[in-house]
């Protein structure tokens, strides 16, 4: 059986030749990249598990380095996988704060019970996270993580239950 994981990040190029990666971060949390700490690469062969050897943010990528791969040759080959960690080593949050995987696929639905569609990718324009709804037949529908619009998350159900503001739908 398979471990969960949870993805946070992809290794986009490698950065020099002593084995250093870019990385494009899908996670708020810097403390992911901390050396030492241990990472997952999905790869076509299985999983490989690697730690951390040196972290450094360069034009707003994470570079970072593994242990025992100090060469280009070595790290070239997982250019464009996804990063890992296992489901276990992640963070609690506070209340009313949630995981993407945790909001990616929950069912929308307004506060008089009428289904809006799915919850099918998270933008983090700025201020606030924006919730991207896929709607049958329809225009996607952009909900602001706001306690004005977000009036209900249920994990355990996956249902979340939203007061549209005006013009939101058009």
């Amino acid at each position: 059986m398979s471990k969960q994981k949870l993805k946070i990040g992809k290794i986009i190029n490698t950065h020099g030749i002593r084995g250093e990666v870019k990385i494009l971060r899908i996670t708020d949390f810097e403390e992911r990249f901390t050396p030492g700490n241990e990472v997952i690469i999905a790869a076509d062969q299985g999983d490989i598990t690697l730690t951390i050897d040196s972290h450094r943010i360069h034009k707003g990528f994470d570079l970072i380095t593994f242990k025992g791969y100090t060469n280009i040759n070595k790290v070239e080959q997982w250019k464009g996988l996804n990063l890992f960690i296992d489901k276990n080593q992640a963070t609690e949050l506070e209340e009313d704060a949630y995981y993407y995987h945790e909001i990616i696929g929950c069912q929308v639905q307004t506060t008089e019970g009428e289904t809006l569609g799915k919850v099918k990718e998270i933008l983090s324009p700025g201020a606030n996270d924006v919730w991207v709804v896929q709607r049958p037949g329809k225009k996607d529908l952009l909900l602001p993580y706001i306690e004005d619009v977000i009036k209900k998350v249920d994990t355990d159900t996956g249902i979340i239950s939203v007061e549209l503001m005006e013009g939101m739908l058009d």
